[in-house]
């Protein structure tokens, strides 16, 4: 392991788990595994070692994982929708290792390899804009359109940037001043409002007189979702990024009269070689996004406090579980 990213999805195990991940009293039903697990599904490392019949990677090569956990038999080929598999779980949450750990054995179908010259720790955020890029892949857009992503935090953000990096016009959404600025500086949209101050329906009506082709929300909140779904155009689509821990309303009325498409997405989904292409072709600059590094000793007090009690002043911080590069 060189690096490995701390997810929301870890903040939440952290503070109200389990979760995802297996409790004594309700082992993985793949795995097998009660706790402890490691933790850690955003990784990107060097091959340690090659197994028998590998035959797609060698020692030494660059890579990322996409962090599956699926049933025996599931179809994970390339029409296969194994992010829909019942059951699954994820490397790092369910068992199976985790990229807080100096090594890890992992399938070789879930291996991605990357250019020698995309930084490691760039890398690791591979697997978050990856969920990102199925959002987007998920609105199925055409080309040129205008959307609305609702929520500057971690996936709203690299949600934008895929949707930039594909040409379309971004509004965003948010408002944490902080945020905004963030996503300002990284050039993920073309327009930042802030909810509180402005309305977002009327802005976006100004910018598009029919209203955005899609909406993405990745708030969790209602005034977010209420956002996307008075913001898109007469058959537009809102798109559920976030996950929600509590149930949400829906006007349906509206999502009748407007025959909108709404639409949830989970994980991705034979996304990563397409989301290791736009990053190393220079369409997207994951550097920006990056707002500490640590070690592993740090991991509470510098990673989860400050992610969990300072989160509009950080991103994305990776955790280096050697301590190398550091």
């Amino acid at each position: 392991m060189a690096w490995c990213g701390i997810c929301g999805t870890d903040l939440h195990e952290f503070l109200d788990g389990p979760i995802f991940c297996p409790s004594a009293e309700h082992p993985n039903p793949i795995t097998g595994e009660v706790p402890p697990v490691t933790l850690g599904h955003e990784m990107s490392g060097i091959v340690n070692f090659v197994g028998q019949g590998v035959s797609g990677l060698k020692v030494g090569d660059h890579v990322v994982v996409e962090p599956y956990i699926v049933p025996e038999g599931t179809d994970t080929s390339e029409t296969g929708h194994y992010n829909l598999s019942e059951g699954s779980n994820f490397i790092g949450l369910g068992g199976n290792g985790g990229g807080l750990a100096e090594k890890i054995s992992v399938d070789e179908r879930w291996v991605h390899k990357i250019p020698d010259d995309l930084p490691l720790d760039e890398a690791a955020l591979i697997e978050p804009l990856s969920v990102g890029y199925h959002a987007v892949e998920r609105a199925n857009l055409s080309e040129k359109s205008t959307v609305l992503v609702v929520g500057a935090g971690p996936i709203g953000l690299l949600t934008a940037a895929v949707a930039k990096a594909q040409g379309h016009t971004v509004i965003i959404s948010e408002p944490s001043g902080l945020r905004r600025k963030k996503a300002q500086e990284a050039e993920v949209a073309d327009y930042f409002f802030n909810p509180i101050e402005d309305d977002i329906q009327a802005k976006v009506h100004q910018i598009n007189e029919k209203g955005v082709d899609a909406a993405f929300e990745c708030t969790s909140v209602q005034p977010g979702f209420d956002a996307c779904l008075d913001s898109i155009r007469m058959g537009g689509t809102v798109v559920i990024v976030a996950i929600w821990g509590k149930p949400a309303s829906v006007d349906m009325a509206k999502l009748v009269i407007k025959e909108a498409n709404l639409l949830g997405t989970i994980a991705y989904n034979n996304t990563h070689p397409k989301t290791i292409d736009l990053v190393a072709t220079g369409k997207i600059k994951l550097n920006q996004f990056i707002t500490g590094k640590i070690g592993l000793d740090d991991l509470i007090d510098k990673g989860f406090d400050t992610l969990i009690h300072h989160n509009e002043t950080a991103v994305k911080i990776l955790v280096s579980p050697t301590g190398k590069g550091l």
